[in-house]
């Protein structure tokens, strides 16, 4: 059963009451009453009533919609895994005041994993939303001035190689087997094998043999690949024959192996894909393929180049971010697909139209996002300024709009943004999401996303008070 609010607090009474608040920081203060908002509330209460058909009139009482938002805010704002959030909220009196809790049980941190996950991205999107509104209600921003910006945030998988993706992809499935294996209680036809050692071993030798450098290195990785796969081969061929017996199992017998089932036919492809891509790599030198994959766990996870000294490659996804003032985030972008920044600017505009009700009169960004097309309809929308450098010109004209004093003052202002995302990625974990899959990393950015704004609308007050 769900619930809005926590019941009425008697914790801290007088002088208690006062010396604890003496405890929050400055943003808090201001944040506290944001965080009041009942339309806020309402949404993460809607939410909490679809995590399953009952779960709003049925059932133990859930975690207080206030409760689990502040909480959620809290452990985004310090970057704390969820089993540190309970114990830091346990111990510290600030931090029950503040999320609502008072004398009242900490959620423990399965508990709060699992509420975590009934906020999903669409959800998390308009909570972002209404804070934006509300920053502008208060005169926090304006929306006169955008800039936008582009990062990758990493999923949270190890450096992808074909031989370690077949290690790992071969230990899950026979794991996988075994668990069916022991709850059909051995009924199976043929006990599963265990190749995971053999597997090991190649998967080593192939690491070792990448030290080697010219022909005799790569005989020697062929040879050691040859046998990967064809122990991989035989792992698929057991969980197709495992599958295949359960599926012939009457209905009463199969109980319970449906799930582990449907696990391990989803992995057994992910692998294929692996095997398949590991021998055109290999034998054709081929490394474009259709499907490519890197990584069994995280599937969603895009290879993106950047153009970075210090990072040239990047396992994740691509997120856009855009700003006005008071380096307030209006709004940002988990992208299924990564696009070209020369196709985003537009798009920028008119969600900053969307959301503010007004087009900026300066917008601003790197040179990745110069398009004539896209300049152009900018300023054709209403945009007095756009100041987007275009590095190949040959343009006289070009070249001393480029040079003119507001064009420069702009950009300035821009590279702010470089230290926003820097802010998100330090403070906040933007760095790598420790969220599975898609719907996992488009809530971890979301929460992040929002930590920030808070804080910053929070000291916005703060400073005006």
């Amino acid at each position: 059963m769900t619930r809005r609010k926590q019941g009425q607090r008697k914790l801290w009474e007088g002088i208690v009451d006062e010396d604890v608040r003496g405890l929050w920081e400055p943003w808090m203060i201001e944040a506290d009453q944001l965080l009041e908002d009942e339309e806020l509330i309402d949404q993460v209460f809607e939410a909490q009533g679809k995590r399953h058909e009952y779960s709003a009139t049925r059932g133990r009482s859930q975690t207080p919609a206030e409760m689990v938002l502040r909480l959620l805010l809290l452990k985004h704002v310090r970057n704390w895994s969820f089993d540190i959030l309970e114990r830091e909220v346990r111990m510290n009196l600030a931090y029950r005041d503040f999320t609502r809790i008072g004398l009242g049980k900490v959620p423990d941190a399965k508990t709060l994993a699992r509420i975590a996950q009934a906020l999903g991205g669409e959800v998390i999107v308009e909570l972002h939303r209404r804070l934006v509104e509300m920053a502008q209600q208060k005169g926090v921003i304006r929306g006169r001035k955008m800039r936008v910006d582009t990062t990758v945030v990493e999923t949270n998988i190890h450096y992808p190689t074909d031989s370690s993706m077949l290690g790992d992809g071969a230990r899950v499935l026979t794991r996988t087997m075994k668990k069916i294996e022991q709850q059909s209680g051995d009924k199976l036809k043929r006990k599963v094998r265990n190749r995971t050692r053999s597997i090991n071993k190649r998967v080593i030798a192939i690491a070792t043999a990448s030290r080697h450098k010219g022909p005799e290195g790569d005989e020697k990785r062929k040879k050691q690949y040859k046998e990967l796969l064809r122990y991989t081969r035989q792992v698929l061929n057991d969980a197709r024959r495992v599958i295949g017996e359960v599926d012939g199992m009457s209905a009463r017998k199969k109980r319970g192996m449906r799930g582990l089932c449907e696990q391990l036919s989803g992995m057994a492809d992910r692998v294929r894909q692996v095997v398949k891509q590991a021998r055109a790599r290999i034998f054709d030198g081929l490394t474009q393929l259709p499907g490519k994959i890197v990584s069994l766990f995280e599937p969603h996870t895009e290879i993106i180049r950047k153009g970075k000294a210090s990072k040239p490659t990047e396992f994740g996804k691509m997120v856009q971010i855009q700003e006005a003032e008071n380096q307030i985030i209006t709004h940002y972008d988990v992208f299924d697909r990564r696009p070209s920044d020369r196709e985003l600017f537009i798009g920028a505009v008119e969600a900053h139209e969307q959301i503010l009700g007004r087009v900026p009169n300066l917008a601003t960004a790197d040179a990745g996002y110069y398009s004539q097309a896209q300049e152009r309809a900018a300023e054709e929308k209403g945009v007095k300024w756009v100041a987007i450098p275009n590095r190949s010109t040959r343009s006289a004209e070009r070249k001393k709009k480029e040079k003119s004093r507001w064009f420069k003052k702009a950009q300035r202002w821009r590279t702010g943004c470089e230290g926003r995302i820097s802010v998100l990625k330090r403070r906040h974990g933007l760095n790598r999401c420790r969220y599975r899959g898609d719907e996992g990393m488009k809530r971890w950015v979301g929460l992040g996303v929002m930590a920030d704004t808070l804080i910053n609308i929070g000291n916005a007050l703060a400073a005006r008070a």
